[in-house]
């Protein structure tokens, strides 16, 4: 079992039956608890992430949704630069969506640049938190009201942070379990439909 593997094309890599399980389900059922749907637009922080920001959306109820347009410098690794958004984000909440928070610089830029467009608040949510040095600093420095994560990676005590939210897989891994010793498959029940 993997959970939101960074592209869908890795289970061909394995020899074995994988089950790719999501956790949209377990981080969008937090964040409608938490925010009143009605003001939120969902943001992907590149063009790569848009179709799960289309499936972010649908989860909640038909929200608009923007992107950060942005460029990488090929010959430096883990930097980019944030260009624009795409999308009206002005008055509104942005959850900003993504699959994992490495150094969080390219997560903080597009945060800022959602607060230079207009947005009255940010909400990181990502599935992995690898808070490779600086992300700690960087994210609880931000002026992002909450970052969201799961506990697919351990969190070590000097990487938690007021704002930061770490939800657990295992309910969800428990389920699968089950589902997999009952029926053999596990893909609907997590594939961001259910």
């Amino acid at each position: 079992m993997a959970i939101d593997l960074h592209t869908a094309q890795i289970q061909g890599f394995f020899d074995g039956p994988v089950d790719h399980l999501f956790a949209l389900p377990l981080l969008a059922d937090y964040v409608k608890r938490k925010y009143p749907v009605d003001d939120l637009i969902v943001v992907s922080p590149d063009t790569g992430r848009v179709r799960a920001a289309e499936q972010w959306a649908d989860r909640l109820g038909g929200r608009p949704i923007a992107f950060v347009h942005k460029t990488r410098d090929p010959d430096v690794a883990n930097e980019v630069v944030a260009n624009r958004v795409v999308g009206d984000v002005a008055g509104h909440t942005c959850l900003l969506i993504d699959d994992m928070i490495d150094t969080g610089g390219s997560i903080t830029q597009a945060a800022e640049l959602l607060f230079e467009n207009g947005a009255t608040d940010v909400v990181i949510v990502a599935t992995h938190g690898v808070f490779s040095a600086p992300a700690t600093d960087r994210l609880k420095n931000s002026r992002v009201s909450e970052i969201i994560v799961t506990n697919t990676l351990p969190i070590s005590p000097e990487q938690a942070f007021d704002k930061l939210t770490v939800l657990s897989v295992a309910p969800m891994i428990a389920q699968a379990i089950v589902e997999v010793f009952e029926d053999g498959s596990v893909t609907s029940l997590f594939d961001g439909r259910s």
